[in-house]
Formats: C-alpha cells, structure tokens, sequence
C-alpha cells in the first residue's frame, strides 16, 4: 500500500499546499478536526502585529491598520467558503457564546414558542446552552433521535438546533431538507458547521438556513481558542430603522453598539451582522485566523473535500490490508460523512495513546470512540498507509495494554 500511496501522492494537485503548514517531521496528524495545524505564514504575520502595529503604532493601529473591522472582515472572507454573503458572516467570540446569543435571540423571534428542538448526543456545548436557557425559564428542550426529528418537529418549536456534522461520526444531516421542515413549522434553524465549516461545501444561502455557528480552530487553522464565528440571514438582520428589527442578541456589550464610541448610556444595536458584537475583539486571534481562511479559501473547499473523501477511502483500504478489524461507526458512504472516520472499540483510549506515541495522532471521544480527521490540506495519501500499519502493530502486539497508556490525561 505503500507504493500505492506515493503514487497517489505524486498525482495530487494539491499536494504543494502541505509545504505552507508547519506538519512535525514523523508525525501523521489525523486530529486536524480537534485543532488545525500551524500555517507557516502565521508567526510572521502575528510577529509583524506584535512588533509593528502593537509595539510601534500602539492604539493607533484600531484605525491606521484596520483592527476596528477585523470581525467584519475576517467573517465575510469565511463567508464564501460556507455559502453566505460577506455581510452575514462576523468572526467573533466562541463557538459557545455565539450560540447563548442566537438561540436566545431566536427564542425572543418566536414568542409563544419556546421549545429549542435537537438530539442526544449533539456536542454538549450545544445541549448545554439550551439547558441554561431552560433553567432561566426562557427555554423548554426537547432531545430526540435523528430519525424522528420530522415527527418532533410542531407548533411549539422556535428554534431546531443541529450540528451539521456530528462530532462523533461525522454523519451529515440533510441541511436543505430539515430547514425547510422547519420552517413548514413556523421554526427557525440554527446550524453548528463547528465539523464541516472549511472541510466540506455548505451551502447556507441555498438551504435558507437562519443562523448558523462555527468553530475557528479546526479545519480553518486558526490556532487554539481561535475566534469562532456566527452567520445570521439578511431577512433576519437589524435595520437601520430599529423599530423593524428582527434579531435582538441578549448580550448588549459596548462594541454591539451602533456607535460605540459615542459612550451613550442607551443601548442601540447596529445594524445588520454586527449586531452580534459584544466585548473588544481579540485581535492577535482575528490575525492567525485571517491567514489560515486565508489559505483554505486559496485551496478550495471542493477540492479539499474530493481530496477528503479520497484520503478517507484509501485508509480503509490500508487498514483492510492490514487486518485491521474495527467497528465503523461513521457511515460507509463518504458522501454521507463530514471529513473523518470514526471507529468503535472498548479499548479506544489506550489505543489512541498507543498510537500518539508512535507519533500517529488521532483523538478519544467518550466512551469508545477512536477518531481519525482528515485535514487534506496537509495530509498525503502515505500518511495513511503509515497509520493503518502503525494502527495494525498496536492491535497486533496489545502494547496498548501497557500501564502508561491505560491513564486518562486531563484532555482527551
């Protein structure tokens, strides 16, 4: 398999863009999906801030070098690479509070609604936010299964809340369909691309998705704790008129302000997308976000995800090859998957050490699940056969059963 995937290797037209991320000599990075890897261009363009714009030009830099429109303009360059209009797209805060913000603004959208509909098993910071709502009195969640969101979906609805792929599996749901069952339902979508957003086509205007979040530091390689960003739809965005506003987010923080530097003891919200504004923007994170947008958006996310789908069918191959034998939990169709597979065993953890030690770096997700991203930015077809051979040798030889590996880190 090896010769097969150097073969592979040689015929990828995108196999140049590895050379523009800083990928560790002997590792195969499979946890792309959990944090993205370094972009070679982004200590030189955080050094420039710091030393520049920071150490020289100081405050003056909100103006001279534009950090006052970092939010804007590094969300309305994420825009086009999950099928939004720059002006619905704003990069800020994270994952977690963009979501505080839109569900309670879609709940305060539906009076007389208050039933944020989604599924066990959603990641928990989803299900959690709902929860609070829930304690504040503002909120009722309903959690069913998958298959029977359809049938959950009635008049109670104000908000369906779903993970466009899940984190576990990479399953996708049907983005097009279910909004528009919801919206038969009077409800109003919200969409968590934190698992698909610069890994696979979304097509938020098509779907006429209302509002959607996403996660900064994954595939869009934005560092840790990246900003995320949040996509509201033009029908539903602040006009300059706030009589005929739609959307109203609950945190009323000074640079959500239609001027906030006229320091009025008034709140007034800005029109349109900035509305979701809160606190001062972290500008060294909106600059190392910047560039690694920057180099997907140069990729391009249907050549990404054709890479995706190729690297993902030849590791089964490879782990065939091999012997391997594992329960596959994502589904068998790659056009039904986010980018990555995702695998059942009791053993997942120590395993997954295992194999970090032999530089193969993969991920854990409680219980039992042995998780493999595919980055195709940076990964070769040759990083697949090596796993497969590295995960063949660790099941084969039982190290992981060694003590070292049986030891739950703080970070899974």
């Amino acid at each position: 398999m090896l010769e097969r995937a150097r073969s592979l290797d040689a015929a990828d037209p995108l196999a140049q863009f590895r050379e523009r991320f800083d990928v560790p000599e002997g590792v195969v990075y499979l946890d792309g999906n959990s944090l993205g890897c370094l972009p070679r261009a982004t200590p030189a363009r955080l050094e420039q801030v710091v030393r520049e714009e920071w150490g020289r030009n100081l405050i003056r830099s909100w103006n001279s070098a534009d950090w006052i429109h970092l939010p804007q303009r590094v969300g309305g360059k994420i825009a086009p690479l999950i099928g939004a209009q720059p002006h619905e797209v704003i990069a800020c805060d994270s994952v977690s509070v963009n979501l505080y913000k839109l569900i309670s603004a879609a709940l305060a959208m539906r009076p007389g609604r208050k039933v944020v509909l989604s599924e066990p098993g959603n990641f928990p910071t989803d299900v959690y936010m709902i929860e609070g709502l829930e304690k504040q009195g503002l909120a009722e969640r309903r959690l069913v299964e998958r298959d029977q969101l359809l049938e959950a979906l009635d008049e109670d609805v104000a908000l369906l809340l779903l993970t466009h792929a899940h984190y576990k599996t990479g399953e996708l749901f049907n983005m097009e369909a279910l909004t528009r069952a919801a919206h038969e339902k009077g409800a109003l979508v919200l969409w968590d691309l934190s698992h698909s957003g610069g890994a696979l086509p979304v097509h938020l205007a098509d779907c006429k998705a209302d509002f959607a979040v996403g996660c900064g530091y994954k595939y869009l390689n934005g560092g840790p704790g990246a900003p995320a960003y949040a996509f509201v739809a033009t029908e539903h965005h602040i006009a300059d008129n706030v009589e005929d506003s739609a959307l109203r987010q609950p945190l009323s923080g000074w640079m959500g302000h239609a001027r906030p530097f006229a320091f009025s003891d008034d709140y007034t919200p800005a029109a349109g997308v900035d509305s979701l504004l809160c606190g001062t923007p972290g500008i060294l994170g909106l600059v190392a976000l910047e560039v690694g947008v920057d180099l997907i958006a140069e990729i391009g996310i249907e050549r990404l995800y054709a890479k995706s789908q190729k690297l993902s069918e030849f590791f089964r191959q490879c782990l065939a090859e091999n012997g391997v034998e594992m329960e596959l939990v994502s589904p068998s169709n790659p056009a039904e998957r986010g980018s990555q597979l995702s695998f059942r065993h009791e053993e997942a953890y120590a395993i997954c050490q295992a194999l970090i030690a032999r530089g193969v770096i993969g991920d854990f997700r409680d219980p039992d699940i042995l998780r493999f991203g595919f980055a195709p930015a940076y990964l070769r077809f040759e990083d697949m056969a090596e796993a497969a051979r590295h995960l063949a040798e660790v099941l084969d030889s039982g190290e992981w059963q060694r003590a070292e590996f049986q030891e739950r880190a703080a970070v899974t």
